[in-house]
């Protein structure tokens, strides 16, 4: 089975784009999906996650992933220290691969910073990025872009609402 990789780009407080890298074809598969209680949907376990099993609210631990093409993400339940989360996602459209996929993904991010952090991007001390599709994944039907927070330091639960 061919697994695909999707491009990830944090810039810590910056206002230019959140340029992602080239794609690559990755082979092999090597993480599962994150373990969810069934109820909630929650993370309960630690895992090294599938990024296409990645879920709005999730907490990462990603502070030494230095990968910008990425096929999984260490995930972690919000309830213990991590440095990262997914707090927005959208669906691109079209059959080809946007020439300015950085800059939509970028906008899309931003635009959903406040309404989740409650703070404006520009006066956080957050880190935030893109985890968008590779020209692969898009070729494979990938058109989901997610946003995902990052501190500098761990935290416990979630960041939404953190004014941070």
């Amino acid at each position: 089975m061919t697994m695909t990789a999707k491009n990830l780009t944090v810039r810590w407080m910056s206002a230019v784009s959140l340029a992602a890298g080239a794609a690559l074809a990755l082979s092999a598969c090597g993480a599962d999906e994150a373990k969810r209680d069934e109820a909630t949907g929650e993370i309960t376990a630690a895992a090294e996650a599938d990024v296409f099993s990645l879920q709005v609210g999730d907490c990462l631990s990603v502070a030494d992933v230095t990968d910008t093409q990425v096929q999984s993400l260490p995930t972690v339940p919000c309830a213990e220290e991590h440095d990262g989360e997914v707090y927005a996602e959208t669906s691109l459209s079209g059959d080809e691969y946007p020439a300015d996929i950085d800059a939509q993904a970028e906008q899309f991010c931003v635009e959903a910073f406040e309404p989740f952090v409650g703070l404006a991007y520009e006066s956080s001390t957050l880190g935030a990025g893109p985890l968008t599709p590779s020209e692969v994944s898009w070729e494979n039907g990938d058109r989901v872009v997610q946003c995902i927070l990052m501190t500098e330091e761990p935290v416990t639960g979630s960041l939404e609402g953190s004014a941070i």
